[in-house]
């Protein structure tokens, strides 16, 4: 089975060219999603209390995404220290769940899997991945995109910055999808990568 990382600045609209992956066969693997289920795991809650108490609960026991995100997403060196601590504690559990659904993909027959996973670089998740697919929109396209999501600047900002460079991540790739246009372009592109490079090989 082959493995195609898909990677991107924040709101660059990875789920979209994933999905149009999946319609044409792939098994789709989606990081952000196995994240936010990690959170639910007993283990991840119970250390999270013991380093920051009960503040990043919600009332009915689940972890507030948002307080953690404005307790770690913080230019500040505790910040930094405290995205540190949450990403050495989900990390190796998000890889463990990654390679499982993988293995699961793989063990069906599917010959084609994407890891669609923002941090991809960032972290060892890559390894075996065969190729990496860079989706492209300028940071005002983006902004607008996060904006509708309810986001403020700031917290657009704080989640970049948290990241590798875009041009590094971009340099890195083996093929970029330009997803600052309609959808239709972007349709057009992700089948043309499909049918000529992914899908060929």
């Amino acid at each position: 089975m082959q493995i195609l990382g898909l990677i991107g600045g924040i709101a660059c609209g990875k789920s979209t060219v994933a999905s149009l992956f999946a319609q044409w066969g792939a098994g789709v693997v989606d990081a952000d999603a196995i994240g936010h289920r990690v959170l639910c795991f007993s283990e991840v809650k119970a250390a999270i209390e013991q380093r920051w108490g009960r503040g990043v609960f919600a009332p009915n026991g689940d972890l507030d995404r948002k307080a953690i995100a404005d307790r770690v997403f913080s230019s500040t060196e505790s910040g930094r220290c405290e995205l540190e601590f949450l990403t050495s504690l989900t990390h190796p559990i998000i890889k463990r769940e990654i390679d499982a659904e993988l293995q699961r993909l793989e063990s069906a027959g599917t010959p084609i899997a994407v890891l669609d996973a923002a941090l991809l670089l960032e972290t060892d998740w890559k390894t075996n991945v065969n190729y990496i697919v860079f989706v492209d929109a300028p940071r005002s396209i983006r902004l607008q995109r996060a904006l509708r999501r309810g986001w403020t600047e700031a917290q657009f900002d704080a989640r970049e910055a948290a990241q590798l460079p875009l041009e590094f991540k971009k340099a890195k790739a083996d093929w970029i999808v330009d997803n600052s246009g309609n959808l239709a372009r972007t349709i057009d592109e992700v089948k043309v990568l499909w049918q000529n490079s992914v899908g060929g090989r």
